[in-house]
This record gives C-alpha cells, sequence and structure tokens, in this order.
C-alpha cells in the first residue's frame, strides 16, 4: 500500500488542519469530507473529494484505509465504534471519550479487535518531547524528584461566543480541552501519575466552568509535581507558546512550560537548558550549564506519517487506546480532586 486514503470526519479547525496535513504528506490522499455543517461540502469540492453527511454513509459508499475523527468529544466513541466494526484503524482526536465509562467500553472493543486506534495526543510526535524525554531516561538530571510546569495562556472572548457558548459549561473549559495534552507530556517525561490534589476558579471569567486551575501529582515513581493551568492568565509559559512548533501562536523563546528536577540536574523545557552539578551536590557549588540540541517540525504532520504507517501495519500506534483512557483518568481525577478538595487516587492502567 503506497499511498493510504484517508478520511477525515469534522470539518472544524483542527478537521481542516489534518485535510493540509495529508496533501502534504507522499503517502497519505484524502478520501472524503464527513461533516453535516455547511461548510463541509465547499472543503470536499475545492480538495475535490466525496462529501457525506454522515460516517456511516461514507463507510458504505466507498470505506477508505482509515479516518481521521475531529468531531465533537461526544461522537468520538460511536464513531469510534464504527470504524472499530468496520476494520478500518481510525486516529480520534484527543480526549478519546466525553466520559470515563464511554472511554473504557472503546478501549475493551478496540482490544478485543485487535483494531489500530491511534489517539490525537499529537505532541507526543514532537521530535523536542522526544529529545527531552530520552534526556530524562538516560538520567541526565539523574532520579527525578519532580516537576513544575505550567500552561498559562490567555483565550479570547470570541473562543466563548455565539455557537462556542458551550465552552463556557463544564467540560468545556481548559481542564479537559487544554490539560489533557499536558498530562501525556507529564506521563512521557517523568512517569505514572498515582493521585492528584486540585483547587479550580472560575473567578475571572465567572462562567460555570473553570478558568484556573492548580494541581499537585504525585507520580507512581515517587517523584512530585506542581501544575498550574490557566486560560485567562496574560502570560507565555505554555507549550504552544514556548515550543515553537506551531506558526498560529506568538512565540517566547526565552520561556518554558516545565522544569524536570532531578537529584543530578535539572532540564528545562522546551528551551533543552540543563544545569548540572559538576562536582558535589551542594547549593553552594555551581551548575556546569548547556542547551541540548533539537529539531523542530510540526507534530500533526508526524502524527499523519505515524499514522499512514499504522495504516500500513508498519508501526503500531504510538498513543494507543488504552494511553488516551490514562490521560482522561488522570484529567477526571483532577476534576473530582477540585470539587471534593480531597486527593484522588488513579488506578494504573
Amino acid at each position: 500500500m503506497d499511498e493510504v486514503r484517508i478520511a477525515i470526519a469534522g470539518a472544524g479547525q483542527i478537521g481542516r488542519r489534518h485535510v493540509e496535513e495529508i496533501g502534504k504528506h507522499p503517502g497519505t490522499r484524502l478520501a472524503a469530507i464527513v461533516d453535516p455543517g455547511p461548510d463541509a461540502a465547499a472543503i470536499a469540492a475545492r480538495e475535490g473529494v466525496a462529501f457525506h453527511d454522515t460516517l456511516e454513509a461514507c463507510l458504505a459508499a466507498d470505506p477508505p484505509d482509515g479516518v481521521v475523527l475531529a468531531t465533537p468529544n461526544r461522537l468520538h466513541v460511536p464513531q469510534g465504534l464504527a470504524c472499530i466494526a468496520a476494520g478500518i484503524p481510525v486516529l480520534i482526536e484527543k480526549p478519546l471519550a466525553h466520559g470515563l465509562e464511554e472511554g473504557e467500553r472503546l478501549v475493551a472493543a478496540a482490544e478485543a479487535a485487535g483494531a489500530r486506534v491511534l489517539v490525537g495526543h499529537h505532541r507526543l510526535h514532537s521530535p523536542l518531547l522526544r529529545r527531552a524525554v530520552e534526556a530524562v531516561r538516560v538520567g541526565l538530571v539523574g532520579r527525578i524528584v519532580g516537576v513544575m510546569g505550567s500552561a498559562v495562556f490567555c483565550k479570547p472572548d470570541a473562543y466563548f461566543a455565539g455557537a462556542n457558548a458551550w465552552r463556557r459549561e463544564p467540560g468545556g473549559g481548559p481542564l479537559l480541552i487544554n490539560m489533557i495534552h499536558e498530562i501525556g507530556n507529564l506521563r512521557a517525561l517523568v512517569g505514572e501519575i498515582a493521585a492528584v490534589q486540585a483547587t479550580a476558579s472560575n473567578a475571572v471569567r465567572g462562567f460555570a466552568v473553570e478558568d484556573t486551575v492548580a494541581t499537585t501529582l504525585r507520580f507512581a515513581n515517587g517523584a512530585l509535581g506542581t501544575f498550574l493551568l490557566s486560560d485567562t492568565a496574560a502570560a507565555a509559559r505554555s507549550w504552544e507558546q514556548t515550543s515553537r512548533e506551531n506558526a498560529d501562536y506568538p512565540t517566547y523563546p526565552d520561556e518554558d512550560a516545565y522544569t524536570i528536577l532531578g537529584t543530578e540536574g535539572s532540564l528545562a523545557v522546551p528551551t533543552m537548558r540543563v544545569k548540572r552539578y559538576a562536582g558535589a551536590r551542594s547549593w553552594f557549588e555551581p551548575f556546569a550549564c548547556e542547551t541540548l540540541a533539537v529539531e523542530r517540525t510540526d507534530p500533526l504532520a508526524e502524527q499523519i506519517a505515524h499514522f499512514a504507517a499504522v495504516i500500513r501495519g508498519e508501526a503500531v500506534p504510538l498513543v494507543s487506546a488504552r494511553d488516551g483512557l490514562q490521560n482522561l483518568r488522570v484529567v477526571d481525577a483532577i476534576t473530582r480532586a477540585a470539587r471534593t478538595g480531597g486527593t484522588i487516587e488513579i488506578p494504573a492502567r
């Protein structure tokens, strides 16, 4: 299979980005657009591909080699199950599901069928993040003690207006939309998260959903972490604004989103600045400082290339359905911890 045919379900912002990346990659070709919205037919006509109102119609008319689900969260599970039943590999945008029970149902079906399901935590395809993970795993900073992280940025008022008013309600806030990306990164960098505590606030916007959340994390390896999330802060300490991977955002290359703390040194990501003791471990001793060399490419492009390899049977999904479910479990635990004020233990995957 030299060129794989991929259908896109959902012609919104992220769906259109997938259309763009499929068009760029030499091993992929757009097969169809699936979306009942008024703009979808025009996009299909522009791209010269079939248009369908429903995924079922697409699968019945001319089954593609793979499907990207860039549809609303509530549709991920029923549409993912339809792809699994049809034996078609599927890339499901994050979050895997709208809720834990639905996510568990999808994972059970995928594993029972031996289905090829890739979850769209695209940052895991970033060469930058991959370099950071490698540095930590080879012991560059010693044993991991903790991590300090942030995703603080400001979404404009238009983000919550008109048809997007659902973003003012529970489930539409930065925990499920943004924090789930951070959880994937933190699990890759530090390890599995065993328990969380959290405090949430909606004091700035006053919507029924959180705008700022402070979280503490306990990892299974004993490391601890703190993370501040806000979508109403005039700040630039977020992955989008520091990684230089998405041209849609202004970048601030002197800022970091994470600092990994070890017994021998620390690694700041994504500047990749390393501080390590050259001699004795003591705050009276100076650090040897360096910046790791990295390459930067668009992780969405890397993800489409990987999905094509998954479709061809050349690779297993980098982010499996079970990985996506575990990220969802952690975010659900943070939500419950913020609501109850307690410590929420997280089941191992």
